[in-house]
């Protein structure tokens, strides 16, 4: 199994080089964003590691250029930035998992085991579709009947995470944990808010509301 690895810190990079190869994984080395996407362009991977700061080109120009070529190779961010919309942007250029600096080999590892197995079974995802609703995850757009609808990013999120519960009751405290990940209740309306804004823009204009309110346990999207 191949990982390309795109990380300027040389001293990190042959760390976790020597790790993952200890593992039994064959590691090819890109020292920035440039030489990666040379690298990407090579040869086939099975993962790539791609770090959010580096020269030439940062980590989120070099997988927006990847996805716009059609790889959909697994990708996992590194990077010290680590505040809920670095997350998101990272997320939103097209990667499929970021993790945070300082952190632990085997975490690492792990992650990067989860995203082989779902290159394996095909399981990495690019569109999702309930109903008349169908979300491209690469792109990050949304369209009801052919027509394209703005969410913004926690708009999104929000939606991503009904879309794959659809059909189910979704309770506030799964909101809260899963888009918000608040682990506590934060006594404001701001799911109420969420929800309404998205409603009034996946449901005004259609015949047919698809975002319900399930009284006493939470919401529901109806495919």
């Amino acid at each position: 199994m191949r990982i390309l690895i795109i990380e300027d810190d040389l001293e990190a990079a042959g760390a976790m080089s020597h790790g993952l190869t200890e593992a039994g994984y064959q590691c090819v080395h890109a020292p920035d964003g440039e030489a990666g996407l040379t690298e990407a362009g090579k040869g086939k991977f099975d993962v790539m590691i791609v770090d959010r700061m580096m020269p030439k080109k940062n980590g989120v120009e070099v997988v927006e250029t990847l996805r716009r070529e059609g790889d959909q190779t697994p990708v996992l961010f590194l990077s010290a930035l680590g505040e809920i919309n670095d997350r998101v942007t990272g997320l939103r250029a097209g990667a499929d998992d970021y993790l945070v600096k300082p952190y632990a080999f085997a975490e690492l590892m792990a992650r990067v085991d989860a995203l082989s197995r779902r290159r394996e079974t095909g399981a990495v995802a690019t569109t999702l579709k309930v109903g008349e609703l169908e979300m491209n995850l690469i792109n990050r757009t949304v369209h009801r009947q052919g027509k394209e609808i703005d969410l913004q990013p926690r708009e999104f999120q929000l939606l991503e995470f009904m879309m794959r519960h659809a059909g189910q009751s979704v309770t506030r405290t799964m909101l809260l944990e899963k888009v918000w990940e608040y682990h506590f209740d934060p006594q404001t309306n701001v799911i109420d808010v969420h929800i309404s804004r998205l409603r009034s823009k996946i449901d005004k204009g259609f015949d047919r509301a698809m975002l319900q309110t399930v009284r006493g346990a939470g919401y529901r999207l109806d495919p």
